[in-house]
């Protein structure tokens, strides 16, 4: 039988309560539904360079219904094409019917297909992410 020193147990039991405590807080301030971010470290696969965004990301199962955008077009004399001031927005609607109006980059709004229903991860209102069957749009 092992038989442990009283300040080695008195350390583990130490390092026991600080773990138990950090879950605790985690559960209790982990914002909207704690439970459920939670649950979201363990099953969900995040590259690193998203994880830092998604500490105050909002996640929602939802399906692209518009795109829309408006950019200001300068024509010189030359004939060359600029665009100016661009902004690109995509329109969800997620699974409890709410309305959700995204801004995103040019890249994202071309490639974001319509009618696909899959896990939109904003911030406020920019895109972060959408995981849908075929795949994944980073922004």
């Amino acid at each position: 039988m092992i038989t442990m020193s009283p300040e080695i147990r008195t350390i583990l039991i130490m390092f026991g309560a600080v773990a138990v405590s950090l879950i605790l807080l985690i559960i209790t301030f982990g914002g909207r539904h704690p439970l459920e971010r939670f649950a979201w470290l363990f099953f969900e696969e995040v590259p690193d360079e998203v994880t830092e965004k998604q500490a105050e990301s909002s996640v929602e199962m939802a399906t692209l219904i518009s795109k829309s955008d408006d950019r200001l077009r300068i024509i010189e004399n030359d004939g060359n094409v600029k665009f100016i001031d661009e902004y690109y927005e995509l329109t969800f609607v997620t699974r409890k019917g709410k309305t959700l109006k995204i801004e995103c980059s040019v890249d994202a709004y071309e490639k974001m297909p319509f009618d696909e229903y899959g896990s939109l991860t904003y911030r406020k209102n920019k895109l972060v992410r959408f995981k849908y069957l075929e795949g994944i749009i980073n922004d």
